[in-house]
């Protein structure tokens, strides 16, 4: 429900806190389990459900990650918590209930009894784009270390895994035995294919495992490929504040997003879903085209601004833009990315003009803190899909690529200026900027691709082109 509410002059200490009994909501059943309870999910896959008309039949169990905080926060408050749609002119506030058990992702245990259970039809997951480990070929690196110690206690059954894939494959075998039937897993982080890659992911964990459990994953999950967006940057005291001011209650959780919303899916879904079309989502045949003009032209821009604005001097999304030299280049980088995206199948249906000039509103909404550090996160995973693509297909046409090549420059000067960077290869990043020259550049771009490591032209391309943003370069 949305509320519009006055300021209330009552101090926060006694003020009552958010709960189903101060906002009474029936808890729907358990039919969706989602992995990776985080500000994102709760304004994106949450909020689309509690939008759905047929809401009070389609509730969630959200499992956290690495921590448990998020879920013990929503546990007092009986999973809800508020939506501040930010925009221009105000903010609006939404209390979302579908919700219904919030659960530390350390609780396997918890996780397979609701994934045997057979009302279960839905697993969603935003676990971000390093999690799914998989190589250079497409398929799970069973080398990776993490992967190493969850398959060693999966074979012992001494211990409980500690990643995502483990855990869902874990889950996976419950229901395989307890004859809970088909469900479909949605994978929705930012990945191309993303419904392959899950599936590459889950498929390589349970057939290392137990090649069994492999070939009924294959015959009874569906994995649904799906494009999300919505811009949701971190919580931060004053949001919370502003909730007690405008709604009368403390919400320990509450979530901070743009107006705009959009999910585009595609797969099937064996065991029903909820109505998200109610909301908005939208069902295709074909996901590709919708993918790569989210990857390329929003995600791809948010890296490029990541790294160059904060080689600026920037702190958000916002300041970043209206530095002259990072508009230009990222309009440059749109330029690469929609002339290889007009001629793909669907384009028309794109409307690639009008989505470049919605992201330049959205970007420049300064009353949204999209904060440069919070994207810059995991750039040797997210520049695999957002810059190597346009680049490859810019060198294919017979043209430079250089607005490509520039994000690459732009991380890796980010790279070797960060204090502490967070990056699942963040040791063999290190390794490779204490080399030097054209070492340095084919060491670290062999880290993202190797293909284009091996290409002289790229590796000379991106070397001319680090520094670039060290004009006004500060200390990271």
């Amino acid at each position: 429900m949305s509320i519009e509410l006055q300021p209330t002059a009552e101090p926060a200490a006694h003020l009552p806190r958010l709960s189903r009994s101060l906002r009474p909501s029936a808890k729907a059943p358990v039919r969706i389990v989602h992995l990776g309870l985080g500000a994102f999910h709760r304004s994106h896959q949450a909020w689309y459900t509690q939008q759905a008309g047929d809401s009070a039949d389609w509730g969630i169990a959200a499992f956290t990650g690495r921590r448990p905080d998020a879920a013990l926060a929503l546990a007092e408050q009986d999973g809800l918590y508020t939506v501040v749609e930010r925009a221009d002119a105000g903010d609006s506030f939404t209390v979302v209930s579908s919700i219904v058990e919030a659960v530390d992702g350390a609780d396997v245990q918890r996780l397979a009894e609701l994934l045997a259970a057979p009302a279960t039809a839905v697993v969603t997951l935003t676990i971000t784009e390093a999690a799914y480990r998989l190589g250079s070929d497409g398929q799970l690196d069973r080398t990776a270390s993490d992967v190493v110690a969850d398959l060693a206690l999966l074979a012992s059954g001494s211990g409980n895994p500690t990643t995502p894939l483990g855990r869902l494959v874990l889950a996976l075998a419950a229901r395989r035995a307890a004859g809970g039937g088909p469900l479909a897993v949605v994978c929705c982080d930012n990945l191309s294919k993303n419904g392959t890659v899950a599936r590459n992911a889950v498929v390589g964990m349970a057939g290392a495992w137990d090649e069994g459990l492999a070939g009924w994953i294959d015959a009874n999950v569906s994995f649904v490929s799906t494009s999300v967006d919505r811009i949701t940057p971190r919580t931060t005291d004053a949001d919370i504040a502003a909730v007690e001011a405008a709604c009368g209650y403390r919400d320990n959780s509450p979530v901070v997003a743009e107006p705009f919303s959009n999910w585009v899916l595609s797969g099937n879904f064996p065991a029903g879903r909820p109505r998200w079309e109610d909301a908005g989502a939208v069902f295709v045949a074909g996901i590709e085209p919708y993918e790569n003009r989210k990857l390329w032209l929003l995600n791809g821009a948010h890296s490029l601004l990541a790294y160059a604005g904060q080689l600026r001097g920037h702190a958000t999304v916002a300041q970043a833009l209206a530095d002259p030299a990072c508009l230009q280049a990222v309009e440059s980088f749109w330029d690469e990315a929609e002339a290889n995206l007009s001629g793909s199948e669907g384009a028309a249906d794109l409307q690639i003009p009008a989505y470049r000039a919605a992201l330049l509103a959205r970007f420049s909404n300064a009353r949204i803190a999209h904060h440069l550090a919070q994207i810059a996160m995991d750039g040797s995973t997210k520049l695999r899909m957002r810059a190597v693509p346009v680049l490859q297909a810019e060198r294919a046409a017979g043209r430079s690529g250089a607005a490509a090549a520039l994000m690459f420059a732009a991380w890796m000067d980010y790279s070797a200026a960060a204090e502490a960077l967070q990056d699942p290869l963040a040791d063999e990043v290190a390794a490779a900027n204490r080399l030097s020259g054209t070492e340095r550049i084919r060491t670290l771009l062999a880290l993202v691709d190797p293909g284009l490591a091996g290409d002289d032209a790229v590796v000379g391309l991106i070397e001319d082109l680090c520094g670039t943003f060290g004009e006004r370069a500060v200390s990271l």
